[in-house]
């Protein structure tokens, strides 16, 4: 048995926690907060459920695969998520790829040819990730990983190939070579995602969303709630309120943390966190991370965050969804100048595109009853303003105000009566996801997404070692791209390395 220390309790800590629990190794998970989940969590207010971070995830094959291992699969409501899309051109609920395609062509039939073109790429590259309907290698061992890589291995000549194509174009060098720049199809085709992702992931991240997208119907902090108490009942330690300000180290090797002026020491410490601040701030000992290392891991891009606007309203969901259809609206509805990339455009609120997701369509419960919740989100600019303000809150809380009210009123075309009906309103910034989840710059999905950007060289690699012996990273940082299959990669390899 092995003494594990496992900092942050998001899904990856959650999971490895369950999963070395289970080999019995004797684990004990350290959140700064008073609930675990981290970005797949939740919160009431005034009797309107919201969800912090997660709102949807895919890779569902790999989830339920690592659910069933720990044993909770049956205690979790998984619930597959339809996607509205809705722009001045077109407006429908697609039912596969396929299917959308057809919404395109409709919507711009001088520009077959184009979409012609373009289709024809996203096709080639759309089954690239491999089967949706099986697990990722990382989640077996043995003869069972080998007979799992084996489809990769056989694809690998053409993935290399495509890969080479598209590999490092972004989404935004994509669209421009079959759309003219700022037209609405270069913007729908370059916008599609993160910021200038990567173009062979625009094809997988569509079809992956009529195919692969769920969500948890009782929330995702009851998805947290279930695995932190099976976690307990393993004889885990789940220490609630309790921040780690150091990672402790002798000779070279991660020994234990510090938490409230007391040292617990360990076998094994699991980062299930972010990765800058794990070496930047808790480590004790900086020496050990090479000085080329420190520079990259300082001024590593991390992906854009969100600002999320949270309603609740005094509207039935039967009325609701009357006007959203389907519980996640994608509203494609980006104005003349908006720039993700330009921090000093005090208008960009008004400007960009608003994507709409109803917890209380989901499930009723999630608001009173005869009331809907409502949330309204977009990714954000960098350090948007002067980062909200330059630390003066007066400035940081008309910043919010503005920026929350732009919001409002775009989704309010979409759903007439909206202002009238609000009795709860708020907003996250990247500030608040930078305080609740300890993500650099509030960051959504760990490193950036741009391939220009990379902080690893393999951007579907996992990598959960570090300079330091015994110091292993367990979150989706451990994978350029991030998300919940990230960090559910990064748990399965810690566990598997922990012996």
């Amino acid at each position: 048995m092995k003494s594990v220390i496992i900092i942050g309790s998001g899904i990856g800590g959650l999971i490895a926690g369950n999963l070395l629990a289970k080999k019995g190794h004797k684990t004990t998970i350290f959140e700064a907060h008073g609930i675990p989940g981290g970005y797949t969590a939740g919160f009431y207010r005034k009797g309107y459920y919201f969800e912090s971070g997660t709102l949807t995830f895919e890779a569902s094959a790999s989830v339920f695969k690592a659910m069933k291992d720990i044993g909770v699969f049956e205690k979790i409501d998984f619930e597959k998520i339809r996607v509205r899309f809705v722009s001045e051109d077109f407006d429908g609920v697609p039912e596969d790829y396929d299917d959308y395609k057809k919404m395109i062509y409709t919507a711009f039939p001088p520009d077959k040819e184009k979409l012609d073109a373009a289709f024809a790429d996203l096709d080639k590259i759309a089954g690239l990730m491999g089967d949706m309907d099986e697990p990722m290698p990382y989640l077996y061992g043995g003869l069972k990983m080998m007979k799992s890589m084996l489809p990769y291995i056989l694809g690998a000549p053409k993935l290399m190939k495509l890969s080479n194509l598209y590999g490092s174009m972004t989404s935004s060098e994509f669209a421009a070579k079959y759309f003219a720049k700022e037209s609405k199809l270069y913007k729908l085709f370059g916008g599609f995602g993160y910021p200038d992702m990567p173009a062979m992931f625009v094809g997988s991240a569509l079809l992956g969303i009529f195919k692969d997208l769920w969500t948890v119907k009782g929330g995702m902090q009851s998805w947290a709630d279930i695995l932190a108490e099976n976690f307990r009942k393993l004889g885990g330690d789940l220490k609630l309120n309790s921040y780690v300000d150091k990672i402790i180290t002798k000779n070279g090797a991660a020994v234990g943390v510090s938490c409230k002026n007391t040292v617990y020491d360990a076998d094994y410490v699991i980062s299930a966190g972010d990765y800058k601040k794990t070496f930047l701030k808790l480590l004790d000992d900086k020496s050990l991370i090479p000085g080329d290392l420190q520079d990259n891991i300082g001024g590593a891009a991390v992906s854009e965050g969100f600002f999320t606007v949270y309603l609740g309203l005094n509207m039935s969901n039967e009325e609701l969804g009357k006007y959203m259809k389907v519980p996640l609206v994608f509203n494609f509805d980006n104005k003349p100048g908006c720039d993700i990339y330009n921090s000093e455009d005090g208008e960009f609120f008004s400007k960009t595109s608003v994507s709409l997701y109803s917890p209380s369509m989901v499930n009723p419960k999630h608001a009173p009853e005869g009331k809907s919740s409502l949330m309204l989100q977009t990714t954000v600019p960098y350090h948007w303003m002067n980062n909200w303000g330059g630390g003066d809150k007066e400035v940081y809380g008309q910043l919010k105000e503005k920026a929350m009210d732009a919001m409002i009123d775009s989704a309010a075309r979409l759903v007439p009566g909206l202002k009238e009906c609000i009795e709860y309103k708020d907003a996250a910034t990247p500030l608040t996801y930078e305080r609740f989840t300890q993500n650099t710059d509030g960051a959504s999905s760990a490193w950036s997404w741009n391939p220009n950007k990379k902080f690893y060289k393999n951007t579907m690699s996992v990598n959960i070692e570090t300079p330091v012996k015994n110091l292993y990273i367990g979150s989706c940082w451990a994978m350029q791209i991030g998300g919940v299959p990230g960090a559910l990669a990064a748990a399965y390899l810690c566990a598997k390395k922990i012996k």
